[in-house]
């Protein structure tokens, strides 16, 4: 929790499951706000989440809901409706992770819902915007539709889900902000949608812009960027400051003008030979002696 709580006073009904929805509940409620989720009845009882994430990674589920309040209902039938509408009443901000006609069947799309709650903020969260809201998807597709997705190795984290969560977050935090401005009481609610996929586009920004392909500095071709293979693991290199470039070749025993020459093959293998040549121990220790920024890895 922050030591200052700035969502003091906030009120968060959230009912998206699995990850990008529960990550950005999680970060809200670290900044003070009051978060109750309503969550579809488990097929095995009470005591146990019907959320994904509940159930393949228990742990994971625990860490992004302490804190909230949960709650158990069958949103298709009236009386998980009645709940629903007696957490709205006095709800600042609700997130969702529904298809809009999802939405839409349980009456919960936002000209429905901002008649009946006018100073209500959503947060919808989507695979795809827009138009193309309804199409199936999950953190994978969003990120190989980004070029993302560079070989046969799965990616080493689920970058849309969390980059989509933080735009979640911000987004809470901006219709706060844009209501706060005329006033809750005088009923400007505000919409927000969030596209996992558009987290995706964001995050590739650097590879759009030729950065982390291969023919960029931080895509392979300074050789003072890259993961090199050592005696016993690997070593992640980001010398890539002309300054760090220097002292990375002078430790090679290159010669500081080596560093001008950076993009040369040259200089990549020898670089190679210099690193299968050290142990992880040895290189960190090198690392702090001569401030070089890398970090050794095992295999």
């Amino acid at each position: 929790m922050l030591k200052a709580a700035p969502l003091k006073g906030v009120r968060v009904l959230t009912l998206a499951l699995n990850l990008p929805g529960p990550a950005a509940v999680m970060r809200l409620q670290a900044m003070g706000a009051t978060c109750t989720k309503l969550e579809p009845l488990a097929p095995s009882g009470p005591a146990l989440s019907a959320d994904p994430m509940g159930l393949y990674q228990p742990q994971a589920y625990a860490l992004m809901h302490q804190g909230v309040k949960v709650i158990q209902v069958d949103l298709k039938t009236e009386k998980g409706q009645a709940s629903l509408h007696k957490q709205l009443f006095n709800t600042d901000v609700l997130i969702t992770s529904f298809r809009p006609s999802a939405l839409k069947k349980l009456g919960m799309n936002w000209p429905t819902l901002h008649r009946a709650y006018p100073a209500l903020c959503m947060v919808s969260i989507v695979g795809s915007p827009a138009e193309r809201a309804e199409e199936p998807g999950h953190d994978l597709t969003y990120l190989a539709e980004n070029d993302l997705v560079t070989g046969l190795d799965l990616p080493a984290t689920l970058y849309a889900d969390m980059g989509g969560s933080l735009l979640t977050t911000e987004a809470v935090l901006q219709a706060l902000l844009l209501r706060q401005r005329h006033g809750r009481s005088h009923g400007k609610g505000i919409f927000q949608e969030i596209a996992l996929c558009d987290a995706a586009a964001y995050l590739a920004l650097p590879r759009a812009w030729g950065l982390t392909k291969p023919q960029g500095d931080v895509g392979g071709a300074h050789a003072g960027y890259k993961v090199y293979p050592c005696k016993n693991g690997r070593v992640a290199v980001a010398a890539l400051e002309p300054h760090f470039a220097a002292r990375l070749c002078e430790a090679a025993g290159l010669g500081q003008n080596a560093a001008k020459h950076m993009h040369k093959k040259a200089t990549h293998e020898a670089l190679a030979v210099f690193f299968l040549s050290q142990t992880r121990q040895e290189l960190d220790r090198l690392a702090a002696s001569q401030d070089i920024p890398l970090h050794s890895l095992a295999r």
